[in-house]
Parts: C-alpha cells; sequence; structure tokens
C-alpha cells in the first residue's frame, strides 16, 4: 500500500451509461472502499448544470435508465419528451439504445429551435469481448442521418468536466492519469496540467513516436506510479 500523503484522488469517466454512485460500487468491488461520490467526475455533472442553467427542462433523452435516473434527480421539474415543446436531443451512451429512439430524436434534429447536446466524443467503449459503439460512433450516425453534430460535448477533452478541481488546486498541483491519448492526454493538455500514460489500455506505446507533445510520464500499469 503507497503513501499518498496529502494527494487527493479523483476519479474520471466518459462513460454515461453508469450514474456516479454505480461507479463508487464499481470501484469498491475491485477494493478501493469508502471512496465518496463526490470524488466521481462525470461529464454527468457538467451536462445536469447546463441543462439547470439554460433553463432547459423539457428534454428528449437518448440514454439508459441509469442516465436517465441521473438527470431526474439532478435537474428539477425535468420532462422527457418529444412534443412540439421538447428544447433538446440529450445523447448519453445509450446501452438500451433502439430504433424508436434513433427514429424519434433524428425527427426532433430536423427542427433548428431543438438543441443537440452530447456527454462524450469516445468512438468506442472497451470491454472483455473488444471494443463496442460508444456515443461517438452514435454522433457520427446522426451527422448521416440529420446534418446536425452536438453543439456541446460535456466530457473529455473539454475541460468543463474538471471545472470543480480547475476551481479548487492550482494545475501545477494536478496531473491527469488515463490511457486514452485523444481523450485523457487532450484534456490534461487542454487544461494546462501534466498528463501520466498508462499502457495498459487502449494506448500503446508505438502510438507516441508521432505524437506533437509526449506526455509527461510513461508508466506500464498503475503499480508502477
Amino acid at each position: 500500500r503507497r503513501n499518498w500523503g496529502k494527494k487527493e484522488i479523483f476519479f474520471l469517466t466518459n462513460n454515461t451509461s453508469k450514474n456516479l454512485s454505480d461507479y463508487t460500487k464499481k470501484l469498491a468491488s475491485v477494493g478501493l472502499v469508502d471512496v465518496p461520490v463526490e470524488r466521481i467526475l462525470s461529464p454527468l455533472l457538467p451536462l445536469a448544470d447546463y441543462l439547470v442553467e439554460h433553463g432547459l427542462t423539457r428534454i428528449y433523452p437518448v440514454g439508459n435508465t441509469s442516465f436517465q435516473s441521473y438527470l431526474r434527480q439532478r435537474v428539477p421539474g425535468i420532462v422527457f419528451t418529444a412534443d412540439a415543446g421538447c428544447q433538446a436531443v440529450v445523447l448519453g451512451y445509450d446501452t438500451e439504445l433502439t430504433y424508436e429512439k434513433l427514429a424519434t430524436s433524428c425527427l426532433l434534429l430536423q427542427r433548428p429551435e431543438v438543441r443537440f447536446l452530447s456527454t462524450h466524443p469516445d468512438l468506442v467503449c472497451p470491454s472483455a469481448q473488444g471494443p463496442l459503439p460508444d456515443t461517438g460512433s452514435f454522433v457520427k450516425l446522426y451527422e448521416a442521418a440529420t446534418g446536425r453534430l452536438p453543439e456541446l460535448v460535456f466530457g473529455k477533452p473539454n475541460t468543463i468536466v474538471l471545472s470543480p478541481l480547475l476551481k479548487r488546486f492550482r494545475q501545477e498541483d494536478m496531473v491527469m492519469v488515463g490511457d486514452r491519448l485523444m481523450t485523457d492526454k487532450v484534456l490534461a493538455e487542454n487544461a494546462g496540467i501534466d498528463f501520466i500514460l498508462v499502457l495498459s489500455g487502449e494506448a500503446k506505446r508505438e502510438d507516441l513516436p508521432g505524437l506533437e507533445r509526449q506526455p509527461t510520464l510513461v508508466v506500464e500499469h498503475l503499480v508502477n506510479l
């Protein structure tokens, strides 16, 4: 067990098929017990704040049950609707996606007054069986079908997902640890903080030579930190 001293550790995910409490349970299942929900960062946080701030309470969610439940808890008076009063289509990582949801949301996006928001840009989500289509892949479908792209994407590499920490800590006192170059590394660069690349996930050492900027540190596994 390493001595982290006074270091504060937060867990950041782009995956919006699970809410924050789901992740505290997942961390507990791998031995990281008693991680408070306040230590979990997700695009769900800035998304909910944005909906409240801009009065977007009549939306059509393309997201699974957990996603919808979180928005109901965080956004007072929210109504899920596809009627004439719908203000926005909100796209998450919908692991319960149906053709009916796709068709309904595409029809809504034919109306220019209906806004288009998305939680994150990841094309695939890793799984034990292999990569699975993620929200970024869904976005390509919407672009082909409607000609529209999300006007705002809340997750990595958008620094808005780090805003709670950027308000509390100096950039030189923060470091991002991740295994993806296009989300984790770019987020760190956008936020002006150091980046540690872990090679136990998506990125491989052979991906590094062509990069314009190299990670601050490269390690094979988290245990090497």
